[in-house]
């Protein structure tokens, strides 16, 4: 069956906000329901790729497939969760900066790669390191849409403005029409004064959808990469399980709904 797959680079230029957990726990649930799955890790710490290959032996990554030395096919890897596949990286990865920087089209590598399985998942979602560089605007220059992990906190707000330039600044110069997804709140306590103001907040004053889905901050959540597992796998009863179960439910649900294109976010504080 032929597919032609929604892509969405998951990112934030600030670290420690639940990026590559999403990614994981995120793909884990889309499978689930039913959708073909393939997890691109893009983060040359590999932490994605640690999890989802057990105990194999990966010789081939995504460093493989860019640079010419492995067929795109090659570097795809099953995962133990039905529907689910990735493509590991490793610190090669960082390697490839430096090659790519002569190159021609640098900005494109990704996309030429992605659109070889796009026919073959329904969605691909590419994990992007946490930081500015030609991996992160190769990763938005492949995906549709960005969705964009924010930690309930007061320095989680710092840096969205920045982040939304960037995305304008593709979809200007490099004529590329990414969308936002949306905002995603991670590590929320209700609990807490702090991240309820911070949900309010974003809720108000942030020019894209934010997820209905808000990931708490959850010992499971955190425990589950220490024992090579997803959410799913390690602890499916669990409240971040149910989010992540929920965030999917949500996506899956805005499949055909189009997203207004990114604008300069201004500067908004907690009131």
């Amino acid at each position: 069956m032929r597919y032609m797959a929604c892509v969405i680079a998951i990112y934030n230029a600030k670290g420690g906000v639940g990026k590559t957990t999403t990614s994981l726990n995120l793909g884990a649930y889309l499978a689930q329901l039913g959708r073909r799955v393939l997890l691109i890790d893009f983060d040359p710490q590999g932490n994605l790729s640690s999890v989802l290959k057990g105990d194999s032996n990966l010789s081939a990554t995504i460093y493989h497939g860019l640079a010419g030395l492995a067929q795109p096919a090659a570097v795809v890897r099953p995962s133990r969760i039905s529907n689910y596949d990735f493509i590991p990286a490793d610190n090669n990865l960082a390697g490839l900066l430096v090659e790519l920087v002569g190159e021609p089209e640098r900005e494109y590598f990704l996309r030429k790669f992605v659109n070889h399985l796009r026919h073959l998942y329904n969605y691909i979602l590419i994990d992007l390191p946490p930081s500015l560089s030609l991996l992160t605007v190769n990763g938005l220059m492949a995906a549709d849409e960005v969705l964009i992990p924010v930690q309930a906190e007061y320095y989680g707000l710092e840096g969205l403005s920045q982040l939304l330039e960037t995305v304008a600044l593709i979809q200007t110069n490099l004529n590329h029409p990414i969308k936002v997804a949306g905002a995603l709140i991670t590590m929320y306590d209700r609990r807490e004064r702090l991240s309820r103001d911070v949900e309010k907040n974003l809720r108000r004053y942030f020019p894209h959808p934010v997820f209905e889905t808000l990931i708490p901050r959850a010992v499971a959540l955190a425990e589950a990469p220490s024992f090579g597992k997803t959410i799913l796998e390690h602890d499916p009863a669990s409240p971040g399980a149910q989010a992540y179960r929920r965030l999917a439910e949500e996506i899956v649900g805005k499949e055909i709904q189009n997203y207004p294109p990114a604008a300069n976010f201004g500067n908004f504080m907690l009131s």
